[in-house]
Parts: C-alpha cells; structure tokens; sequence
C-alpha cells in the first residue's frame, strides 16, 4: 500500500484508511464483534495503517472495537478517533466541545483504545457555544502532555479551521467528499492547501451509492441513517444513478469496479488526500484497497469532470436535524 502524509504534519498513513464507524453504529444493527475484528487486521495485512474511529460510534463501542483489534499492532499504525458530542449516559445529546469535557473524553477515549496517546484526534463538529480558540487550546495542552500527537476538525468551515491553525495546527480535516459531494473544491480545498492542512474525505463512496449496489429498489435496514438522509429517497436514487452510469463506463475501460473508480478519483485530485471508505464485508475491503492501484489518466480525469459537471445531485446530503452540526 502506497503511503502518504497529510499535509505539512509529516503524519504519514496509508492512502487510503478504513472508515469503522459502520462495523457498530449507523447502518443497522451493529456486525459480529469477532468478523470485525478480522476484517481489521486483515486491513493492516494489506497494508492499511489508518484507522478512523470517534467516541459517539455506538456510543463507546467503536472505540472499543478498534483498540482491541489493532492492540497487537498498535506500533504499526495511526488511530484517529473525535470528541464533541454531549455523550452523558451513554446517549447523544447535542454538541459539547468545552474544554473540560475533552480532556474528560480523552481520558476516556484512551482506556477504550488501551492506548497511551491518540495520533490525531478531531474535533466532530463545531460547537458554536465555544470558542474555537479554546478547543484549539485545549488539545495543544493535551498534545504537550503526550496524551494527543495531532490535532483534526471534521465538517468545519474556514474561517473556524484558520482560527484554530492559528492556535495549534491543524494536521487534518475530515469532511464529506466524493464524484457527488464536492463543495469542498470550492473554498476548503484551496484553503487546506494555503495551510498546509491534509483531507480525510469521509464517504467517499456515497455512503455506498457510489459502488453500484443501491438504487430505487433497494431498502435499509432499521436504524440506517440513510432512511433519513433525503439524497436516498427512492427518486433522487434512481436520478442520482447517473453517477453510478459514469463510473460504470471508464470503469469497463481499466478493468475496475465504479466504487474504485470513485476511490482513484478522489486520490488523484491531491497527493494529501487520503479517502476513509468504511465496510463490514471482507471482499469490499479488497475491492476498496485495490483501488489504489487504478491509474487514471489526465485523460480519464477530464472526461470524468465533463461527464459529472453536466449532473447535479439530487437531495440533501444531511437530513435536516444533522444539518444544524454543519460548521460554514
């Protein structure tokens, strides 16, 4: 597996990680403990060293999960894992990046890692009830103590990741990006390079809309957020397959997959992006990391950009209670 370091960080992972949160919370009920913990060291087998996790995951059980699956190899590889959420009893409540409740979290978060320092550790969402100085505050101490190396954001705007920056840097940030997402071109990339600031582009699959395997026949199982999320209403499904169609047509042409296709866009766009696919089945866990293996050409690339600017998704991304966690 090819390596790469997100931005100026000299944080150095494998080009693409494993997204874990799927393994317990988000998608139905949670998969067989054992089965997960196999598909997780079969991943570092392959080469994969970046593993992506965060306390609301189950809640606590994702956590859990991770640290026991990759114990064995814990010199081998980097776990990132995030705060940010009311997480009292259990339940999730709403934001809460205060500063003592991250120094409590990660307290936390490490016995459930069985870990002495997190590798980078972000902040889920913006709490606009904070000062991002603050938050950036409080992990540069946790770093100094050895408890944190490197310090992350997920769905933030720019404004909040220059403040923050300004404070402790930024190694990375983690936000939504795919062939159907791509705000972040517009005023976060450019920005991320500006600072030097690597991406963690999280469902860069389309939530698994990308591979293929979902259209407007498809139903989820109880619990999978993708019920809620409009872009999966049966209608914007079946429209939203014109993504899918492209994919499927340059991926006959390099004998690949659509969902590997999507996975060699997303690393061909800059060399400090570093897609999380996330999976519980082994056989996709392959097919995702032989994604990094699928050269695309300028040639590929322009045709691929041409194709996809004459298509507009169809359906928000978030439902509309999600959306308000959504830092612009």
């Amino acid at each position: 597996m090819q390596k790469r370091k997100l931005g100026k960080s000299n944080l150095e992972v494998s080009a693409i990680g494993l997204g874990c949160m799927s393994m317990s919370s988000g998608y139905g009920p949670p998969a067989d403990k054992p089965a997960m913990i196999s598909l997780i060291r079969k991943s570092v087998e392959r080469g994969v060293t970046f593993f992506d996790t965060a306390q609301v995951y189950g809640p606590f059980k994702n956590e859990e999960l991770v640290g026991e699956a990759l114990a064995p190899v814990r010199d081998r590889v980097v776990i990132a894992t995030k705060f940010g959420f009311d997480l009292e009893g259990g339940q999730r409540g709403g934001l809460d990046s205060r500063p003592a409740t991250i120094v409590q979290g990660v307290e936390r978060s490490l016995k459930r890692l069985g870990i002495e320092t997190i590798d980078l550790l972000y902040q889920h969402r913006v709490d606009p009830q904070v000062p991002i100085e603050e938050v950036a505050g409080a992990v540069k101490q946790l770093i100094q103590a050895g408890k944190v190396r490197h310090f992350g954001m997920s769905e933030a705007g720019v404004r909040n990741i220059r403040r923050a920056h300004a404070v402790q840097p930024v190694a990375a940030l983690q936000s939504e990006y795919s062939l159907w997402w791509r705000e972040p071109e517009d005023e976060i990339l450019p920005a991320l390079e500006e600072l030097g600031i690597g991406f963690v582009p999280f469902s860069p699959l389309g939530r698994g809309f990308l591979t293929g395997k979902i259209d407007e026949t498809t139903t989820f199982a109880s619990g999978d957020i993708r019920s809620s999320i409009p872009r999966f209403g049966p209608e914007q499904r079946k429209a939203n397959r014109a993504f899918v169609e492209l994919l499927a047509e340059v991926a006959k042409r390099k004998n690949a997959t659509p969902g590997q296709i999507a996975l060699a866009w997303l690393l061909a766009q800059k060399p400090w992006i570093v897609p999380i696919p996330g999976t519980t089945k082994p056989e996709r866990l392959e097919e995702n990391l032989r994604a990094a293996d699928v050269e695309l050409t300028r040639g590929d690339l322009l045709e691929i950009d041409r194709a996809a600017s004459g298509i507009t998704p169809q359906g928000a991304r978030y439902s509309e209670s999600a959306q308000r966690w959504v830092d612009r």
